[in-house]
């Protein structure tokens, strides 16, 4: 029988895409634009190209997915405030690649004012940027400040005919990720479906594990799922970790044979419609917990189930992590792998050889999502309705001498996917077992 197909979300809207454009250029200064590249295609070997993945800003302001597009935004333009350059279309290449939009396509489907094949772009964008005194642009991109460099030659030259001159460039990026932290409706169904696909995916993993396996083959299970349920891809690079594997954060060879009475640790995610669902279970590879491994997970499965109950509007996620760092470390302490007061180890940071990382990250376009963590050097960003976050402690125990025998080499990380709601969250990740019973219920051959 053929796996259950999910319903798909609806894509979100030409009027939305329009909606934020206008959000951003409301909070432009007068007589500035905006100049945003898209992503382009990148070689793998020879004649053929890496997948491509649209940059995420630039999808975020147009929803458009083909390569090499420009977006110039001009506030208060009579002939149109919206501008995308877009491949030429050719007829030949088409033939080859598949069909392009073209100018005419790219304002009939994606809402934009005015669209112009690259072949014209040499000619037009200096015009369209004339008299504009300042460019915001994403800083980091060497197409952009290339852009830049040649508008202010422009202007320099413009100055003899008593046009404007260009004052400068600021980074644009910053103003998109402040809107691009707080989800749209659209986005949480979108999200929504990217975990419950992930879900089923991890569900299939453990269902099929068993000592003698590769990594790689729970690799292939988790990844089956996402193509069948019509994601583009992983959102990142899957993670499946067996035994001291599972203690390399960023773990992704995936080549080791699955061994019995040992761990697996899998971080896996995929990514709908650009949006990306990120998930760690960790779960015994034949399907039973030993008294050690079930004593070291329900730690990290304690302090994962109360920093989730903590997320809600106005807690901060640096007080989410330094409780979990509490939580873990005390737990540390009860199975004896630490010694002395729970805040003294704390304060020596002993508890960081087996905690690494924060405990949340923001999910969205990226699964790393934009946005920053502090309003400024010493005020946490409250957690406000519509931010959609990670909550993931783990612990990480180094095979070493002086680490009791039972813990040595275990790795454990715990993953959900939260969207902040009005009177606390929602966890989109409940389908995926993390209770030990559940666990093992589950994986029961």
């Amino acid at each position: 029988m053929l796996p259950e197909l999910l319903p798909r979300p609806p894509a979100i809207t030409v009027s939305e895409y329009r909606t934020r454009r206008d959000a951003l250029m409301a909070q432009l200064p007068a007589n500035a634009a905006v100049v945003l590249p898209g992503a382009s295609l990148v070689t793998r070997s020879h004649d053929s190209e890496y997948a491509f993945r649209q940059n995420s800003d630039f999808y975020y302001l147009t929803g458009i997915i083909e390569p090499d597009a420009l977006l110039v935004l001009l506030p208060g333009r009579e002939a149109g405030e919206s501008i995308v350059f877009c491949q030429d279309r050719d007829p030949t290449k088409e033939a080859w690649t598949g069909r392009r939009l073209g100018a005419r396509g790219v304002e009939r489907e994606h809402g934009i004012d005015q669209a112009f094949e690259n072949a014209d772009r040499e000619t037009l964008l200096p015009a369209l940027l004339e008299g504009r005194e300042l460019l915001y642009m994403p800083l980091a991109n060497p197409d952009a400040l290339g852009i830049a460099e040649e508008a202010f030659s422009a202007a320099l030259a413009g100055l003899r005919r008593g046009q404007a001159p260009l004052k400068g460039w600021l980074d644009v990026s910053g103003l998109i990720h402040e809107m691009r932290l707080i989800k749209s409706a659209a986005e949480i169904d979108l999200l929504r479906h990217a975990a419950a696909v992930s879900a089923k995916a991890h569900v299939r993993a453990m269902q099929v594990s068993r000592p003698g396996l590769f990594e790689y083959q729970l690799q292939a299970e988790l990844e089956h799922e996402f193509v069948w349920q019509g994601g583009s891809a992983p959102a990142y690079s899957t993670i499946v970790g067996g035994g001291a594997n599972a203690c390399v954060l960023h773990y992704i060879e995936n080549d080791a044979r699955l061994v019995d009475d040992t761990l697996v640790l899998i971080d896996a995610g995929v990514e709908f419609d650009l949006y990306a669902g990120d998930i760690t279970r960790t779960f015994p590879v034949g399907g039973r917990f030993s008294d050690a491994q079930r004593a070291l997970y329900q730690v990290v499965l304690d302090a994962q189930e109360r920093a989730v109950e903590a997320v809600k509007p106005g807690a901060t996620l640096i007080d989410i992590h330094q409780t979990v760092v509490k939580d873990l470390t005390a737990g540390l302490m009860t199975l004896g792998l630490l010694e002395g007061d729970v805040q003294a180890r704390i304060d020596d940071e002993s508890y960081r050889r087996f905690y690494l990382h924060s405990t949340s990250h923001w999910l969205g376009l990226d699964v790393h999502d934009v946005g920053t963590y502090r309003l400024d050097e010493q005020t946490p960003r409250p957690l406000a309705a519509g931010m959609v976050l990670t909550v993931e402690p783990g612990l990480y125990i180094p095979d070493e001498d002086d680490i009791p025998e039972p813990y040595r080499g275990v790795g454990i990380r715990i993953e959900d996917n939260l969207v902040v709601t009005t009177h606390g969250h929602e966890n989109l990740t409940l389908d995926v077992p993390k209770q030990v019973a559940d666990i093992e219920a589950l994986m029961v051959k």
